[in-house]
């Protein structure tokens, strides 16, 4: 009788996982993000040779962080509609210093992450709360940013985290 119990409970927790995983993966309904021209973004135009930069290893994964955390700042009923017009990546690919290094990404404090964005805010009865363009930047982010932390997208969340932090009245 006890053998049975233990898949029982495995089967449990890992539906219980599979649910919230798939809670997290749906993109919320009150934010929209879309980019503007990618093809034309700094880092597709940084993209050359050995370089070749996949936008969507990328793009995909920065609008997905974009949406669930703007989400979260927003008072029930508001929606917010965010456009993005150009991302370029902390880091930079350093050529001269030979081929062991095509496809290693150089961060240095010289080489910052920078997201160009619109936004539009809506309240509940679907007038415009504000609006405006951010040129996010952060200089020092390199002294923010745990070196134990792995996301290959870490300063550009910064970015967007930094941003979101203000609220809704200071966006």
């Amino acid at each position: 009788m006890k053998s049975s119990l233990l898949p029982r409970l495995l089967c449990a927790a890992c539906m219980t996982l599979a649910f919230v995983m798939a809670q997290a993966a749906t993109p919320p309904d009150n934010v929209e993000v879309r980019y503007k021209d990618p093809q034309h973004f700094t880092e597709v135009m940084r993209s050359s040779g050995p370089h070749l930069i996949d936008t969507s290893a990328y793009l995909k994964p920065l609008k997905d962080y974009i949406a669930q955390r703007a989400s979260r700042i927003l008072a029930p009923g508001q929606r917010l509609d965010i456009e993005v017009t150009d991302v370029a990546r902390a880091g930079e690919y350093e050529p001269w210093r030979g081929p062991r290094f095509d496809d290693v990404r150089i961060i240095k404090d010289i080489y910052p992450p920078r997201i160009d964005l619109d936004f539009t805010l809506y309240g509940a009865d679907g007038k415009v709360l504000s609006e405006g363009s951010r040129k996010l930047r952060n200089p020092a982010f390199l002294n923010q940013i745990s070196a134990s932390d792995q996301d290959p997208l870490r300063y550009e969340k910064s970015l967007i985290d930094d941003w979101l932090r203000k609220g809704t009245t200071k966006l």
